[in-house]
């Protein structure tokens, strides 16, 4: 009797990859195992604090990031230290501007975020080799160009409830775009950013979020954990 063969063939996927939820949504999604596994001899997983300064205004890129996990916060600083909060990014968002040699905002985490950084080189290698890695971050970059527009609207046109409730959706359909029955999750600014990032004040802000936990369209617990029953509630409060 021959012995039994095990015919199991490993992936030729990098093991790190494998267990990456952003892959497949992220830029990874347009990469070959044989690409992936190029890029992985040249990319570091790493963790970043809440708090912790990932790029400055200015600042030379020497790499991108691809965001993994967490809520990165942007954000412009006039030269008196007032500053405006203009977006932020969640996974698979790419952190840095391609092809720039500096930075245009702060980039700050929000939240403790994992990032899969990548060297400047590298990947815009990559992106000359490869039309679909290209064609995946311009639409991307398209996207984000329509919040951003969709944030203008926000900002201009909606009242102080509409604005503290399309803030609330926003991170509610990033930081769980399966939509589940309820959706929780920490708020990844303080009061006082949200403010700058809706242009209320804090105590609007602070107003507007128990008007909602009052009427049970969201539940707060310890001043930050954020409860959605019904993610559609709060959408119509949305304006």
């Amino acid at each position: 009797m021959q012995p039994v063969r095990n015919d199991i063939q490993t992936s030729p996927v990098p093991v790190l990859c494998q267990s990456c939820e952003a892959r497949h949504q992220g830029i990874c999604g347009a990469l070959s195992p044989d690409q992936l596994l190029t890029l992985s001899r040249q990319t570091r997983r790493v963790h970043r604090d809440a708090g912790t300064e990932l790029l400055a205004d200015a600042e030379p890129i020497t790499s991108y990031g691809n965001v993994l996990r967490g809520v990165v916060k942007l954000s412009k600083v006039l030269e008196d230290g007032r500053q405006q909060v203009v977006g932020l990014q969640f996974a698979p968002d790419l952190l840095g501007r391609l092809f720039a040699s500096e930075s245009r905002v702060t980039a700050q985490a929000a939240s403790d975020v994992d990032l899969c950084m990548v060297p400047k080189a590298a990947m815009e290698e990559l992106l000359h080799d490869n039309p679909a890695l290209e064609h995946r971050i311009m639409l991307q970059t398209l996207r984000e160009l329509d919040d951003a527009r969709d944030w203008m609207v926000t900002l201009g046109r909606k009242t102080a409830a509409e604005k503290v409730a399309s803030f609330l959706y926003l991170i509610a359909s990033h930081i769980d775009p399966s939509q589940a029955e309820v959706t929780t999750f920490d708020l990844p600014l303080s009061r006082g950013d949200i403010g700058d990032f809706l242009g209320l004040t804090i105590e609007t802000v602070s107003r507007q979020m128990s008007r909602l936990k009052a009427d049970g369209v969201i539940e707060i617990e310890n001043y930050r954990h954020v409860s959605v029953p019904d993610l559609t509630r709060l959408r119509v409060r949305c304006g």
